[in-house]
């Protein structure tokens, strides 16, 4: 009942931000060859990054089945590119049928998350098995992230679009500059809403951001952050998610908060 509240709400705004549809329109239009070696790239880096992790992945494998019972892997049904769905792959990090025993919702101190599990969300190393969805060509190394169906309500026709034009990523901009979001959500007194109201307006417009700007060298870039914010395992300071829930609080109130995530990540 509360994401169908909220997601009244939402409508104006989503209705709003449709209204920018010709300057959105100009998207995408990127030329078939540097769509050829992005595609190129998902299946070289895909192919390779399962060859030199498949040690890793059969002992993060008997880690979680040592720690809880049910499946190593999680899956869990996205929108993809032309509106297809598809099911997202995950090493599994709550306990089992999680979905049924709360919110999707997820704040970093979930009682539903196993202790492996807390591990693998730290340090991102649940999305590995998203390498396999790449290689079949559902998903690529850099892009939107998948759009979850309980959250499409909230996306203008508009939104959809632009963002479902392209493949989902593993990594991208808005995951970088919210790789913390669980911790920043722990830290609100209504996670939902802020999530909703907040996060997610700032999230669809840094999305279509990236795919309005695309190109071989941001997308570079943005694998380069990647390896290095995977490498740089630190705990986030409390001041850090202060001040990161500020600038999208700020930026829900006044200009978007995306236009400078955007300019940090890429």
């Amino acid at each position: 009942m509360e994401l169908q509240r909220l997601s009244e709400t939402r409508t104006g705004a989503g209705n709003a931000r449709s209204g920018s549809a010709v300057a959105f329109r100009q998207t995408t239009q990127v030329q078939p060859l540097y769509r050829h070696l992005k595609r190129l790239g998902d299946v070289l880096g895909a192919a390779i990054g399962l060859a030199v992790c498949m040690p890793l992945f059969l002992l993060i494998a008997l880690a979680i089945r040592l720690d809880s019972p049910g499946p190593v892997l999680f899956r869990h049904r996205r929108m993809g590119r032309g509106r297809r769905p598809f099911h997202v792959l995950k090493f599994r990090t709550m306990v089992n049928e999680a979905e049924t025993l709360g919110p999707e919702v997820t704040v970093s101190t979930d009682r539903r998350i196993t202790r492996v599990g807390a591990f693998l969300r730290r340090t991102k190393l649940d999305e590995l098995p998203q390498l396999w969805n790449v290689l079949v060509g559902e998903m690529s190394l850099v892009g939107p992230r998948p759009q979850s169906f309980s959250f499409l309500p909230y996306y203008s026709d508009e939104d959809l679009a632009v963002i479902l034009s392209v493949r989902p990523g593993i990594t991208g901009p808005t995951q970088l500059w919210l790789r913390n979001e669980e911790e920043i959500l722990a830290r609100q007194d209504d996670p939902i809403r802020f999530y909703v109201v907040t996060l997610l307006p700032e999230k669809i417009a840094s999305d279509r951001r990236y795919v309005q700007t695309w190109s071989l060298r941001t997308d570079l870039r943005i694998l380069a952050l990647t390896l290095c914010a995977l490498l740089r395992i630190r705990p986030t300071s409390h001041a850090q998610l202060e001040e990161r829930a500020a600038v999208l609080t700020e930026g829900t109130a006044g200009a978007p908060a995306s236009a400078r995530v955007y300019e940090k990540v890429v």
